[in-house]
């Protein structure tokens, strides 16, 4: 599927299997090294490892992919909200995005399900779904994240629904290319095992600011690897919310958006 605008694209298979746009990326990449957004997945980082690529974690906005991409450190850009992009242009660029996987597709000879499984089976997993809690007041989502950011230090070790946290940051970005620094650019909560939990406050919206929740969990194991992604996130939904404090500061029982 193609924006109206040409930008972002989709990947969706027989059944309505969908690709997330960071597994749709690291297809693509096959051979490349790329960048991804803080909030695509931590996917990207186990694939670049396996395969021995450069990757680098970026904060949102595309400028951070141009330095790259004019650097010649990247070849493939991407982000959560299914932009991507090339060395061919300084721009997301949703027409090329689906001309390639149309290109893998015919290469392979193997529908789209067929090789979103055996990408599976390789690299594992990785369930993910972002909620978004929209029209928040400004000042309410302020104090959510800074609650968030002061309660940081004291996370690590720490039990929330079921997951121990293991580590947790305030994300900050070094652009390799200029030596500049981007801070506070996402609060991020790691457990035992692989899950994550992001946290950002957004101000694109028409009203107030929204407070998105990027949330994920590994499956190495290929006999779960068709499961529900909102049933198998749910201890991390559950954990993300008791640590935010978001039914509670904000009043809101459920986000306003699942992707």
């Amino acid at each position: 599927m193609l924006a109206a605008n040409g930008a972002a694209s989709a990947i969706v298979g027989q059944g309505g299997m969908l690709s997330t746009p960071a597994v749709s990326n690291l297809i693509r990449m096959r051979g490349a090294f790329g960048g991804f957004v803080l909030s695509a997945s931590r996917a990207a980082d186990r694939v670049a490892a396996q395969r021995g690529v450069a990757m680098f974690e970026t904060p949102t906005r595309w400028k951070f992919f141009g330095n790259l991409l004019d650097a010649g450190r990247v070849t493939i850009c991407g982000e959560e909200s299914a932009g991507t992009g090339s060395d061919h242009v300084r721009e997301k660029d949703g027409l090329w995005a689906v001309l390639l996987w149309l290109d893998i597709v015919a290469a392979r000879g193997e529908p789209v399900a067929d090789i979103l499984k055996n990408h599976w089976r390789t690299y594992g997993r990785d369930y993910y779904t972002r909620h978004d809690y929209e029209a928040i007041d400004t000042a309410v989502g302020d104090q959510l994240m800074a609650a968030l950011r002061a309660g940081l230090p004291a996370l690590p070790g720490r039990t929330f629904a079921g997951l121990t946290v293991y580590d947790a940051d305030d994300f900050a970005y070094r652009d390799p290319t200029d030596g500049s620094v981007s801070a506070r650019r996402g609060v991020r909560v790691v457990f035992d095992g692989g899950a994550r939990a992001v946290f950002r406050l957004s101000g694109t919206g028409t009203e107030g600011a929204t407070l998105r929740a990027y949330l994920e969990a590994f499956e190495p194991d290929p006999a779960r690897h068709g499961l529900d992604p909102q049933a198998v996130l749910a201890p991390v939904i559950a954990a993300a919310n008791e640590i935010a404090g978001i039914h509670d500061r904000t009043g809101r029982t459920a986000p306003d958006v699942v992707t």
